[in-house]
C-alpha cells in the first residue's frame, strides 16, 4: 500500500514540476515580448524624431537625413517581424496549455466514466450474489423443513411401535 502512494505521490510531483516548467516558459516568453514591444517603442520614437531632423540648407532634409529615417525605419520592421516570431512562439504555448487542460479534463471524464462503469458491476455482481444467497437460503429452509417432518414421521412410526409392543406386553401379562 505504501509503495501505491510513493508512486501517486511521484507522478503527481512530476506533472506539478511540468505544469510549472511550461508556466516559466510562457512567462519568460511574454517578458521577451515586452522587452520587444519596448524596443520597438524606442525606435519608432527615433524614427520620429530622424524624421523631423533637417540638416539641410534652409532647413530641408539631406540624402543622408532620409537614409537615416529609412534604417531606422528598417529596424522597426525587423523589429516588428521579431516580436510577431516571438508572438507565435507565446501563441504556441497558450495552445499548448489549452491542448493539455482538454487533456486533463477528457482523462478526468474518461476516469470518471471507468469509475461509473466499475460501481455498475460491482452494484451487479452484489445483487447476483444477493439474488444467489437468497436462493441458497431458500433451499437451505426447504432442507430443514423435509427434515423436520422426517423427523417428526420417524418419531410417530417408533412411538406407534413402542405402543404396538406396550399393548402386547400388556395382553400377555394380563
Amino acid at each position: 500500500m505504501k509503495k501505491y502512494f510513493y508512486f501517486v505521490c511521484i507522478i503527481f510531483l512530476n506533472f506539478q514540476v511540468f505544469a510549472q516548467q511550461d508556466t516559466t516558459a510562457f512567462a519568460a516568453q511574454r517578458v521577451k515580448v515586452n522587452s520587444l514591444l519596448a524596443e520597438r517603442s524606442s525606435k519608432f520614437g527615433q524614427y520620429d524624431e530622424s524624421l523631423n531632423q533637417r540638416t539641410g540648407i534652409f532647413g530641408w532634409q539631406t540624402k543622408r537625413d532620409i537614409k537615416n529615417s529609412n534604417e531606422i525605419l528598417r529596424q522597426v520592421v525587423l523589429t516588428d517581424n521579431n516580436i510577431f516570431k516571438e508572438l507565435k512562439i507565446l501563441m504556441d504555448y497558450k495552445d499548448l496549455q489549452n491542448q493539455q487542460k482538454v487533456a486533463v479534463a477528457d482523462n478526468s471524464q474518461e476516469r470518471l466514466e471507468n469509475y461509473m462503469q466499475t460501481i455498475k458491476k460491482l452494484q451487479d455482481q452484489n445483487e447476483e450474489l444477493n439474488k444467489e444467497l437468497s436462493k441458497q437460503s431458500k433451499s437451505w429452509s426447504t432442507y430443514i423443513i423435509i427434515l423436520l417432518i422426517l423427523v417428526i414421521i420417524g418419531g410417530f412410526y417408533f412411538y406407534s411401535k413402542k405402543l404396538q409392543k406396550y399393548k402386547k406386553y400388556e395382553k400377555s401379562a394380563i
